[in-house]
């Protein structure tokens, strides 16, 4: 494969395996340390960090939603030697409630995805998130904490 599929496979696969909760393989797709930066959605500031402890981060909400289905694209990808950059715009789907309807609430952006050539793969090393807008219930954040918590 070129090293352009192989940047794309790793960045969509990153997403895939955070919204099915594989996190082993979300963990292997990654670089320690990790740069991760969601400050412009009013998160803490950008810091470098173990991907265990990101992904401890996410587990503590994300499995408190029913779904969610992160959808980037285009990737726009740029490759300098053993190091490359990704900007894509991301639909991130939030959703909580039965079989017969629910409440959903998305968040919009764009990110820039740092990546790193392994030995024989691309890994991401840093992620961050440029925020537009929200929309939808703006409670289930804070409900998906609880049913993860329990």
């Amino acid at each position: 494969m070129s090293d352009m599929a192989d940047i794309q496979n790793a960045v969509l696969g990153f997403f895939e395996a955070v919204d099915l909760r594989d996190w082993a393989r979300a963990e292997s797709l990654m670089r320690a340390p990790f740069h991760l930066d969601y400050s412009s959605y009013g998160a803490s500031p950008a810091a470098d960090l173990e991907p265990t402890v990101i992904l401890e981060g996410w587990k503590g909400i994300l499995p408190g939603f029913d779904a969610t289905h992160h959808q980037l694209g285009p990737l726009i990808a740029e490759v300098d030697g053993a190091r490359a950059r990704v900007r894509a715009y991301v639909t991130a789907l939030h959703f909580l409630g039965g079989a017969e309807g629910g409440q959903i609430w998305t968040v919009v952006g764009t990110y820039d995805i740092a990546l790193e050539q392994a030995s024989d793969s691309w890994r991401l090393s840093g992620l961050t998130f440029n925020f537009k807008f929200q929309d939808g219930n703006l409670q289930l954040p804070k409900t998906a904490h609880e049913r993860a918590a329990s």
